[in-house]
């Protein structure tokens, strides 16, 4: 399951990563077709508006995971501040009029001519080289405290003050979560980490209270049902649409919760369509082939040749679970809802070539360890 190889190490092909990212990213765009058909009848006048647009995602994302497949990923060592630097300009540039645009109350979106992309994603990219390169450099003392910890929480942090002004909390979590497992991996003391988490506490729980609409985003995750007709109306159509579902779906185009009653149906919801047109043996299918996904990438940051490689490929498969876990989670109501995308699934242009680009990265770094 590792690989195809041949003479020539340029034609190793990891079908363990590059089929389950093809397959989803297929499923993909028949699920964006069947979940925004009629949003987009409504809005454009064509039924396969956001169809076609996720197929040309799909293509640039394609050339993409070639392009990082055979590009040494070592390479972006040399860049990694650079990267950093981009992403705090990138981010900063949403809040310069005419620049950042705003939409669901939330300006996260940059516009160039036709073409809009979320800074914060590309940001995440910055963080994880970034931090793969620092913590590669620091191995020796990373165990001290103001030379392991405290310069990349830094950056952390300042990363997050930008993308909570957007405001979005949910990519301040994914980021928390990155930033933290890949210093763990690389050996920073569990005490610094720990003794952190308990100083964020206060402030997440500051955070999460300051705005009506937070709490009561909270109070309605404790009980939906309760809330069903304002803020816990996605969460019950969400559990619906799985309802109705059942094990074998109501069949491909069928689902009924995605006209206008489950919000962002091919987006953040887009996993209770799959529940409910996919059944529960649909849903098996697509756990089944990002599990793969993550135990490759699992597999493939043990084996690195370098620490940086390393570090890089345990930074991009945390970042394609974690948005996976807290994506599926607000689905079925385990987790506050998030707008976060289904990686490879959702409609988005910035997700899925991110996501693309992550799995030719990984290739890359398990094609060197054949070299």
């Amino acid at each position: 399951m590792r690989g195809v190889r041949s003479k020539s190490n340029l034609l190793y092909v990891d079908i363990s990563l590059l089929f389950p990212a093809l397959i989803l990213a297929g499923i993909g765009v028949v699920m964006v077709y069947s979940a925004s058909s009629h949003i987009a009848i409504r809005e454009f006048m064509d039924g396969a508006h956001y169809l076609k647009r996720q197929a040309a995602f799909l293509v640039v994302g394609i050339c993409l995971m070639v392009g990082c497949r055979y590009v040494p990923y070592r390479l972006f060592r040399f860049f990694a501040y650079v990267l950093l630097g981009a992403a705090f300009l990138l981010l900063g540039a949403l809040y310069v009029n005419g620049i950042g645009y705003t939409a669901g109350g939330a300006t996260r979106w940059m516009r160039v001519g036709p073409v809009s992309f979320q800074p914060s994603v590309f940001a995440t990219f910055a963080l994880i080289v970034y931090l793969a390169y620092s913590l590669h450099k620091k191995q020796e003392k990373v165990t001290d405290f103001s030379i392991g910890f405290v310069p990349h929480v830094a950056v952390f942090a300042i990363l997050s003050v930008l993308i909570v002004m957007q405001p979005d909390f949910g990519t301040v979590v994914i980021l928390a979560a990155i930033t933290w497992i890949m210093l763990f991996v690389a050996g920073v003391r569990p005490l610094h980490l720990f003794a952190s988490g308990v100083f964020l506490i206060p402030v997440v729980v500051y955070y999460m209270f300051t705005a009506d609409y937070r709490r009561l985003r909270l109070i309605s995750f404790l009980d939906p049902w309760r809330y069903r007709t304002d803020e816990g109306y996605q969460v019950v159509h969400s559990l619906m649409a799985f309802g109705t579902g059942g094990l074998w779906g109501t069949g491909l185009g069928q689902g009924y919760q995605k006209l206008f009653y489950l919000p962002e149906p091919h987006t953040d919801f887009i996993f209770s369509v799959i529940g409910e047109e996919l059944g529960l043996w649909g849903v098996l299918v697509i756990l089944t082939l990002y599990f793969v996904i993550l135990w490759r990438g699992v597999i493939i940051a043990r084996r690195a040749e370098d620490l940086f490689g390393s570090f890089v490929a345990i930074g991009l498969t945390a970042a394609i679970g974690l948005q996976v876990v807290v994506n599926m989670g607000v689905a079925v109501g385990l987790l506050p809802a998030k707008g976060l995308t289904l990686p490879f699934l959702s409609y988005g242009g910035t997700s899925l070539m991110f996501n693309m680009a992550a799995i030719g990265i990984l290739m890359n770094i398990g094609q060197r360890r054949h070299e």
